[in-house]
């Protein structure tokens, strides 16, 4: 004992002796990397402070420019991010103090014996370092507290702003002058001047650049069309020489003509624009008039397309809208000028903030083009577009005639009164809004007809795929699926941010969006993140095969070759199986960033039940899950199991409903289909073989009831050639030669009415070939023979009117004798 004592003096001594210098090297080392890290992320924050003070006076200064507010939260909540990661880049230096700090324990309390030098110095070491970084960390959160503040300030002042243009009166008195006249004058001659003195400029100087832009633009639409229309000729053109299209082919015809010509045009009008501002062909006011004309062309394309692919004035038979061809025309061209309406003033609004136009001159304009909307609205109204069958015409259904009845007059009153950026936005969402959400509404249910089952088969694409590869029908729905969930994913891809853009928003908002859906939403204390949750589902689907295929490996090139018995061969098969998908699903949990330790508060909860008495609702919990993995049965299969036999019809995880050929529904729970047998009738496929016994009389021949029997299972149009019908000679019964026809069905489901059928043509080919099919003695009652009249009172009664009639006709015959002069004779007594 006392020498263990001495070697532990004398370690302790060593230790002592050799560590300050190791410590104080290794403290330096460390010191040294936490400074130069706190200096960087003081720098960093400094430099995040500096550039919030820029933008926090930008703000004030841009108060009145969406466009320019929606710029500032970009970058606001860019140094958000930022200052967050300045204050994340200590989290593992703290984690190592922290865990140090623990290793030192707690200081001496007052009275004991004070730590030994080097510890008390590395634990003020660490207390500093630590407040540095605390100081940092706050100087972090402080500025992200403040850059989020700006951040909802910006968002107040966007509300007000849209506020403000929507209620915002306007004095149509000085609007409405003879003045007006003039500066439109004027502005036209300063457009006319300016658009010259660039398009001069541009031909001297820039002819070449000019040119290459334009040949380069021009060649592009080219491609787009001309390569348009080779793929896609037969989606988005009407074929005049089909009579009756179907409902499916008349939306995929209107959506598609509407959608990719727009693109063409839209990629043609964007790309002039790219290659002249490449080509530095465009001057800065002329660049943005150009913009905005191409937009107006985009717009005016887009309501055009949109109208003649719904109306289709020129092939009635392709009219998704059943309007008469006169009507249809107007409704085109009325809708058309409201476009053309629309984006000229668009068109204009943009030149008069440009080159500074009086105020005056943009509430005429803008009056103008809203009463013009009005009036149109209110046209299109009162269209008769619709012929009864006796040649009158009829009107718009109620709801629709009365709704555009009362836009176009909101409209021209709300211009009338002043409200001119009211009106004027009332009227964009009526044109521009309107077509995007009836094209979309279109691509809707272009989609949903191509998911209807047999839906894409029909189609140009499903037929050719029918022709030309191995798809069966059901393959064909299956891809049907998935190209209608895809047109879906498209058509809110493309016209949602469209009608964000209609209603007010930025493309910075929707960038905003896009990055806070794509990194994650906080709710609560749950981040969903549709990154996370892609890279979850990627990862176990990949899992998911990998898994099938090392279950492939395993039995077909390992356990094949080593002769392992079936059986074992088979359940480990399962186990790896089983295995495998739970580890890709806790790796594709994992990878979405769902936090595995509520599934552990799962598993927890779920034993603390079995304690208490819950262990039927696990088994049965448990087995559905058995049932749902394994599948010996699913949805619509015929099983028995027992005395139950039925078509199952939902498969939860804790019960089973089947529903009995009586219509009775029975709610089976799933442990009795694990722990019983269950018969499958339909298991593998709806192949079954259904059988008809049928006795004959001692003394028939039984070559020619075989003969028969075959015969007549053989005929039936619902049995199969292969596997053939078969017929058995049973037994020798007590009173019958028994026979037994065996026949197979390709849907066992219709056995009943196949045997009824045989039964019958049995019993007709019998009777005529006078082969007898013999029955049991039956018991001979005897039936009591009544009477011809029954003693009751109906008997009495008809004997008392009987004898009455006797009456009356003797004294009938009496008085005519009487009236004759003749006595009435006395009957003859022989």
């Amino acid at each position: 004992m006392f020498f263990r004592l001495l070697r532990l003096v004398l370690i302790v001594a060593l230790v002592a002796v050799s560590a300050p210098s190791s410590f104080d090297a290794m403290a330096q080392a460390i010191g040294q990397g936490s400074a130069v890290l706190i200096a960087e992320q003081q720098k960093a924050i400094q430099d995040l402070t500096a550039k919030t003070d820029d933008l926090e006076k930008k703000v004030s200064q841009e108060a009145t420019d969406d466009a320019g507010l929606v710029d500032i939260r970009l970058q606001l909540e860019e140094m958000s991010r930022a200052a967050l990661t300045s204050a994340l880049a200590f989290r593992s230096r703290l984690s190592d103090i922290n865990n140090r700090v623990e290793v030192l324990g707690a200081p001496p309390a007052e009275g004991q014996p004070p730590e030994p030098e080097i510890v008390s110095s590395e634990r003020g070491a660490l207390a500093s370092e630590k407040a540095e970084i605390n100081a940092v960390i706050a100087g972090a959160q402080n500025l992200s507290i403040r850059i989020n503040g700006l951040i909802e300030k910006i968002g107040n002042t966007r509300s007000e702003l849209f506020r403000n243009v929507l209620t915002k009166r306007y004095e149509l008195s000085d609007a409405l002058s003879p003045q007006v006249f003039s500066d439109a004058q004027d502005e036209y001659a300063n457009l006319y001047k300016a658009v010259s003195s660039w398009l001069g400029f541009a031909l001297k100087f820039k002819f070449q650049a000019m040119l290459a832009a334009t040949l380069m633009a021009l060649a592009l639409a080219a491609v787009l069309f001309v390569g348009g229309r080779r793929l896609f000729g037969r989606i988005f053109e009407a074929d005049p020489s089909i009579e009756d299209p179907s409902y499916l082919s008349r939306l995929s015809v209107a959506f598609w003509s509407t959608l990719l010509p727009t693109l063409a045009v839209g990629a043609f009008l964007a790309s002039t624009v790219f290659f002249f501002n490449y080509y530095n062909v465009l001057r800065g006011d002329i660049g943005v008039f150009l913009n905005a004309l191409a937009a107006v062309i985009a717009v005016v394309f887009c309501v055009n397309r949109m109208t003649n692919a719904a109306l289709e004035p020129r092939l009635p038979n392709w009219r998704l809208i059943p309007v008469e061809t006169g009507p249809a025309r107007w409704l085109v061209r009325l809708t058309t000028a409201m476009a053309v309406v629309i984006g000229f003033n668009n068109f204009l609004s943009v030149v008069n903030d440009k080159m500074g136009s009086p105020l005056s001159l943009t509430i005429a304009r803008s009056f103008v083009a809203t009463i013009i909307v009005g009036v149109i609205l209110i046209l299109m109204a009162l269209l008769r577009p619709f012929k009864s069958p006796d040649g009158s015409w009829r009107p718009w259904p109620a709801w629709l005639r009365y709704t555009a009845i009362a836009l176009g007059l909101f409209t021209i009153a709300a211009a009338l009164f002043g409200y001119i950026g009211l009106a004027i936005f009332v009227s964009l969402q009526v044109v521009v809004t309107g077509t995007i959400l009836v094209t979309a509404y279109i691509g809707f249910l272009s989609a949903r007809e191509i998911g209807e089952e047999g839906g894409f088969a029909g189609t140009s694409i499903g037929r050719w795929l029918s022709a030309n590869s191995s798809y069966e029908d059901a393959a064909l729905d299956q891809l049907g699926l998935v190209v209608s969930i895809a047109i879906n994913v498209m058509i809110v891809l493309v016209f949602l941010p469209l009608i964000l853009l209609m209603w007010g928003f930025q493309p910075g908002d929707i960038q905003a969006w896009a990055y806070r859906l794509a990194t994650g939403i906080n709710i609560g204390s749950v981040t969903i993140s549709v990154t996370g949750i892609l890279t979850g589902i990627v990862v176990f689907i990949i899992g998911y095969f990998l898994t099938r295929w090392f279950q492939g490996w395993l039995d077909g090139s390992v356990m094949a070759r080593g002769k392992v018995d079936t059986g074992v061969r088979n359940s480990i098969r399962l186990a790896v199986g089983y295995a495998g998908v739970a580890l890709a699903a806790l790796v594709g949990v994992s990878a979405a960033g769902i936090d595995l330790s509520n599934l552990a508060l799962v598993a927890g909860a779920l034993s603390l039940g079995i304690g208490f008495g819950l262990q039927n609702v696990v088994s049965n919990f448990v087995s559905g899950l058995i049932l749902l993995a394994e599948r010996p049965f699913k949805v619509g299969d015929w099983i028995v199991a027992g005395d139950i036999s039925g078509t199952v019809k939902k498969i939860s995880v804790r019960a089973t409903e089947i529903e009995t050929f009586q219509r009775q529904s029975v709610i089976l729970p799933n442990s009795n289909l694990i722990n019983n047998a269950v018969g499958n009738w339909t298991h593998r496929n709806k192949l079954g073989r259904v059988d008809v016994k049928v006795g004959v009389a001692y003394g028939s021949d039984v070559k020619q009831v075989h003969d028969i029997l075959l015969e007549i299972a053989r005929s039936h149009p619902l049995v199969l050639k292969n596997p053939e019908p078969f017929v058995l000679f049973t037994n020798f019964g007590l009173a019958a030669l028994e026979f037994e026809i065996r026949v197979f069905l390709a849907d066992v489901l219709n056995g009943a009415i196949v045997q009824n059928d045989i039964r019958f043509a049995v019993l007709d080919r019998f009777d005529r070939e006078h082969i007898e099919i013999p029955s049991q003695p039956r018991a001979v009652v005897e039936t009591q023979k009544h009477e011809a009249w029954p003693i009751d009172d109906d008997k009495i009664e008809v004997e008392f009117a009987a004898q009455e009639q006797a009456k009356a006709e003797a004294a009938a015959e009496a008085q005519r004798l009487a009236k004759a002069g003749r006595k009435a004779r006395k009957p003859d007594p022989n």
